[in-house]
């Protein structure tokens, strides 16, 4: 949800910043692009589409999603040099160094999820349970290596809109609101 914001957000700031400079916008070409369509395919399977999520073995899953990590990491890799993408990349870096330490999960506490759902007892977060057909694995806190990298951040309660995420995903969502800033930048310089 995060990284959606970040997109929505670095989308209308770089039209605007182009068309105040009467610019049009500008993407530096990519290596491997179609590399990311590979990677994301997967995820969007497994995690977006609840018909087909059913469909794939819960030990499966952890596979999935640490193989589209590292697809993703060598497309990042590959387009180091390209604003954001230093970034993106950390981020990355960060989400799947925890998923891969936590059995290809990223651990949520059921303390995270009480703060997203406050009415709800705690006690009906299972550890050791899959959150619904998210890349999620719900997990105590002193189970969980590098904690603070997993989804343990939350919004403050003032949001309507509740969900937990990491520091990898801020780093990401940085890097995005970078790469689309630089696509309106003047006559392909560096700012």
């Amino acid at each position: 949800m995060i990284l959606l914001f970040a997109i929505v957000v670095g989308l209308a700031a770089t039209f605007v910043r182009a068309k105040i400079n009467h610019q049009s916008l500008r993407l530096r070409k990519l290596s491997w692009e179609w590399l990311v369509f590979v990677a994301v395919i997967p995820q969007i399977l497994v995690f977006q589409i609840p018909a087909i999520s059913r469909l794939i073995p819960e030990s499966l899953v952890p596979f999935i999603q640490i193989i589209s990590m590292l697809g993703l990491l060598v497309f990042v890799a590959r387009n180091f040099l390209v604003p954001g993408f230093w970034a993106l990349g950390f981020g990355l870096l960060s989400n799947f160094l925890v998923i891969f330490m936590n059995g290809g999960w990223m651990p949520v506490s059921p303390q995270t999820l009480f703060r997203l759902a406050p009415s709800k007892p705690e006690s009906i977060w299972e550890i050791g349970t899959r959150l619904g057909y998210s890349k999620d694995y719900i997990m105590a806190v002193e189970d969980t290596k590098l904690v603070w990298f997993s989804d343990v951040l939350t919004l403050p309660q003032c949001f309507p809109y509740k969900f937990a995420f990491s520091v990898g995903d801020i780093l990401i969502s940085i890097g995005t609101l970078i790469l689309l800033w630089s696509l309106s930048n003047k006559n392909g310089d560096k700012k």
